[in-house]
Order: structure tokens, then sequence, then C-alpha cells
């Protein structure tokens, strides 16, 4: 069989393949050209789930009468021009192959008009043209680019796209994706000439919320923690939930590196890791987190649809992830100031809530802010020159209890959660609040004190080493040896005594003590291929962590033991200023709040 070029149409079409697969890639790459642009406002029209039509305008730069023809040229491009800018990407796109692709696979009109034209001019393609006519058109500044009958020309594929329904849902998940990567941004989105989506620009950080809750859920930023960390070129922002609000599925995780949305499996695991003791079991966090870096750093350029990035240091960006989320999680403190639990809160299907969820105080001008849902840092709780007695005498002044907690240590100690009134079936402390209730399960409250102490018992003092009576011989991979013998000093410090005693040999000749139960060969093994895939490994810890909290279920407070007031006032206290407070290890929550408003509720008063 002979050999012959094949026709440039289907060298296009081909290539299509890559990145055209349904119309929600066709709605991807055109609203990265629109970034591109610099423009403010995009307008999505979309009919037949975009089988039969997809326009998008924009109000950006526009492409001059000249360049017309070339843009819908393959590999021609206005966002880089040598090997140098390749390395240094800061369009979303620069390979020059979105619009050749699509006219390769559907017939496509591009209209534009810069700033100094007088009208706009238009041209059309469908993949099979050596010589573009160019027509003026009436245009507002800026480009419209219109695709009608995609897949007319390859009816095979046409077949595997699904209903309209189901085309359009991916087209408005694309949307929302990438409306939450450009706050600046205004978005109209329209199915049939019905209006499905209308994001104004957010300017601000409350207006970034509202973006948020439209495109998550009110829910969801009620029960969001927002986080802004920048340290040595990299920056880290956005927002994350409370352990306590989570899904079945990993659906709402976003992620966007220099504002282009990518799954990367050392910052997946990163997350992981920092939700690892606070998330209840099988539930998955929600997040948009925007990490920002030097371009150079990063290689935008390693998957076709460029939904995957590569770190030049991986490692780094992986520790500042968990860094950053574990910070943020250690520090939720709550407001002593309730508001009404979430819909979700009462189902199973998308969320499972603690119903610890509380009101931001009101503002100066009694505008109730957006965020129903107020976290502190330690470093924020209020302070006092009065002594814990005289705040809460001041709160209880109409009717004090009966019993006064002793005296606290410090004048920061406020009654977050209330003093103890009674100790429920010996499980639950009821706890009185200045505007409500407070019930708090006992050993799950204990189980979480008792584990971030001794974490912090166990990270201060050395690692105890126990000798193996037999060391154990591993056979190894040679690399995988060669990995372990470079990072002895990482197993020493673990309490791991290794050694390689030959190119695909490795002898355990100690483990820590506090892990003697543990199978030490298949936890180094486990080690090795961590380090493969993310340069980093937290599984011997994550180790000590599961003997830890072992040993801090068993030693605290069991079901059925009555405590006196002193006993469940000082463990309240110590509840309110213990990292991760609101869940205990296995991610249940420790303690749930009604506001008086709930309770009057309960019983029709006032109505």
């Amino acid at each position: 069989m002979s050999i012959r070029v094949l026709p440039q149409q289907l060298i296009n079409q081909i290539a299509a393949g890559e990145v055209i697969d349904r119309p929600a890639s066709i709605v991807k790459e055109l609203l990265e050209n629109c970034f591109d642009a610099n423009a403010t406002q995009l307008t999505i029209h979309i009919e037949q789930g975009g089988m039969r039509l997809i326009r998008i305008c924009d109000n950006g730069c526009g492409i001059e009468k000249d360049d017309l023809s070339l843009a819908l040229s393959r590999h021609a491009t206005s966002k880089i021009c040598n090997l140098d800018d390749l390395e240094h990407v800061k369009s979303m796109g620069f390979r020059g192959e979105a619009l050749a692709s699509i006219s390769s696979v559907a017939k496509l009109t591009l209209t534009s008009r810069c700033n100094d034209d007088s009208h706009g001019w238009a041209v059309c393609s469908d993949g099979a043209e050596s010589f573009f006519d160019i027509q003026p058109a009436p245009h507002k500044k800026g480009t419209t680019v219109e695709v009608c009958d995609l897949f007319y020309n390859t009816p095979a594929r046409r077949k595997f796209l699904k209903s309209e329904k189901t085309e359009f849902g991916h087209i408005e998940t694309i949307v929302k994706r990438m409306a939450l990567s450009r706050f600046t941004f205004g978005f109209s989105l329209f199915h049939a000439q019905k209006e499905i989506l209308n994001l104004k620009p957010a300017l601000t950080l409350e207006q970034e919320e509202h973006r948020v809750a439209a495109i998550f859920s009110d829910d969801f930023i009620n029960n969001a923690l927002h986080l802004d960390f920048e340290v040595s070129g990299l920056a880290l922002r956005g927002w994350i939930s409370v352990p306590t609000f989570s899904r079945s599925q990993a659906d709402m995780q976003f992620f966007y590196v220099n504002g282009r949305l990518v799954k990367d499996k050392s910052v997946s695991h990163a997350i992981k890791q920092a939700y690892s003791d606070v998330l209840y079991h099988g539930r998955h966090a929600l997040f948009a987190l925007y990490l920002t870096l030097d371009p150079s750093e990063v290689d935008v350029n390693a998957h076709p649809a460029k939904s995957e990035v590569r770190f030049r240091d991986s490692r780094a960006i992986h520790g500042f992830v968990l860094s950053c989320l574990h910070r943020t999680l250690a520090n939720v403190r709550t407001t002593p100031t309730y508001a009404n639990l979430p819909s979700s809160a009462y189902t199973e299907n998308d969320s499972f809530s603690s119903m610890q969820t509380l009101q931001e105080t009101t503002s100066s001008n009694n505008e109730k802010p957006h965020s129903s849902l107020h976290y502190l840092t330690q470093k924020t709780l209020p302070l006092a020159s009065n002594t814990p007695e005289q705040v809460y005498q001041t709160l209880y002044s109409s009717n004090p209890p009966t019993t006064i907690p002793a005296q606290q240590n410090t004048a920061t100690d406020l009654p977050l959660l209330g003093y103890a009134v009674a100790h429920l079936h010996g499980i639950y402390i009821l706890a009185e609040t200045p505007l409500g209730m407070v019930l708090v399960d006992t050993h799950a409250a204990h189980e979480r004190i008792t584990f971030e102490r001794l974490k912090q018992q166990y990270a201060a003092g050395s690692i105890a080493m126990q000798p193996l009576l037999l060391p154990i011989k591993m056979t190894v991979m040679p690399f995988e040896a060669e990995l372990a013998e470079n990072s002895i000093n990482f197993f020493t410090q673990l309490g791991f005594e290794l050694d390689r005693i030959s190119p695909d040999t490795l002898l355990l000749r100690a483990q820590p003590a506090l892990l003697n139960k543990a199978d030490g060969e298949k936890l180094i093994r486990d080690v090795l291929a961590d380090f493969i895939a993310h340069q980093e490994s937290y599984r011997i810890q994550s180790e000590y962590n599961d003997v830890l909290a072992k040993m801090a279920c068993y030693g605290s407070v069991r079901a059925h033991r009555v405590l006196t007031l002193d006993e469940m006032n000082a463990l309240l206290r110590d509840l309110e200023i213990t990292e991760r407070g609101g869940q205990c290890n296995h991610g249940r929550p420790t303690w749930v709040a009604l506001s008086t408003q709930e309770l009057d509720k309960f019983f029709m008063r006032g109505q």
C-alpha cells in the first residue's frame, strides 16, 4: 500500500477529535479566546443543546480584517511566537488550533470589529476552503463566533452525542466553571432563547461570594471558609467547605492554576490529606481554590484539552496547598450567635451537616451579611477587660444560673459554647448560651481534645524505635532502592531503621514503637509508591495519627459516665480552643446549636 499525504480538511478533522468531542468542548475553547481578548461581558446562545447552534459574543479587542482568514488557519495564533513564550504562557490559548478544528467539523462564521473600524468584518468557513471571502458586516466592538450544525460532515461522531438536555447540561457546567475563573467578567447564557444564567461582574469579595453561591449554592457559601495565603511567590485563595458540609461525590471541586481550571493528582492528594481526620468517611469536601504562581513554574502544554498541568516543583506545591488548608481548618472557631439551618442539613442526598451553622453578627447598618456562617480564628477572638464571670453575669443578668463556673485563666476564655446545665442520659452536655442552647456529644468532644493533645505531645518528642527480632528483607526495583537510600534521613526521623544492602534489596531493622503492630514492609513499599507518584508521602504520619486516634478514642469519656458541672464546663472550655473542635476524629459533629428563635418555633411562640 502506497503512502499518501492526507487532505488538509481530514488532518484538521483528526486533530479536532483531540479537543472537540461535544458542544461543551467548543464552548470551552471559544470562552478561553474571549478571556484572551480582554473582554468583560460574554453572551452565549445555545440551540438544541449546541448541536444546531452555538453563538458566543464578547466585547473584547476584536480581530483585524487582515487577520480574520489567518485566524481560521491551523497553528495561527497571537499568543506565542517562540519557545520562550511557550515556557511562560499567561494566556488561556496558545496552540492556534481551536477555530481551525471547529470549522473542520461544523459551519463557522467569525465576525469581528476593532476599536478603530467603522464596521465589522465577517468570514465563513466549513473547513474545506483554501480561500476565504471576507465581507463587511454590522457589529459592535468585539467578536462573535457562530457555530452551526456540529458534526454535519462527520455523522459517525454525531451519533455519539447524547440528548439535547444532556449536552446542554455539559455546556452549563462548563460556563459555570469558567465563570468561577473570571470574577470580573459578566456571563449570560441562553438556551432556546431562554435566559438560563446571568452573572454580573464581581468586583468585591461580597460580590464574589454571591457568584460562588449562585454556582454552588447558598448552603455552600454559608458553610464555607475563605482563605487567602501568599508565600514566596505562591498565592492560594478561595473557599473550602467546613468538614461537616460535604457531598457523596467529588463533583463540586474546582481548582484553578493562574485562572485555568485543571486537575492535578498532587494537589488532589494534598487536599484529601488536609481533610483526612476531620471528614466523615466516604464524604467529599467542596471547594473553589485559586493558585497563582510564576508561569515559568508550570507547564500548561501537558494535555490536549489543557485540563492538566505539570509543576516544576510539585512537592513544593503539594506542601503549600496542604499547609494552607491545614491551617485554615485547624483555626476554625465559632461565634456565639446562631442562624437557621440550611435545608440541606436535613437531607443525606447532597450534604452531611452537623447543623453547626452560625450567623454573623449583624452589621452596623442592620443589613444581614450575605454569608450566614462566620468562623473566627483564635487571633480574632473578642477580647474583654472583664473576667468571664463578670461577662457571664452580664449576659445572664436577668436570670443567672445557680452555679457560676470557676474563674478561668485568661480574659479571652469567653463562653462561646455557653455553660453546662445538665448531662443528658450520661451522653450529651446541655449548655445554655446567651442566645440559645448547645448540645455536645461528650465522648466525641473529649475524643477530639485528647487526639489534638496527643498529636502535639508526640510531635514535641523524639520517636522511639523498636528493633525487629528478625530484620525484614525486601526486594524492590533498583530505582525504588535508590529512592529509599536517598530518603534514609526521612525514614530515620519517623522511627524506621532502613538500609540498602544490594542494588535491589532493602533491609528493615527497626520500626517505631508506636507502630509495633503495623506491617512495616507494606508501609515502606506504600511510602515509596507515594514518593514516585507525588514526590512526598504522609502515609507514615497517617499511621501515627490512626494509632493516636485509637488511643484518644479508648481514653476518652465513655457513655453513661455522669459528669459534674465543673467537669462539663472544663470540657466546653477546652473544646472552644481545640483545633478542628467541630468534629471528632471520625468526622462526626461534636456539637449542635439551636437559637432561641428556633426553640420558639417549636412551640409557636410569638405567632
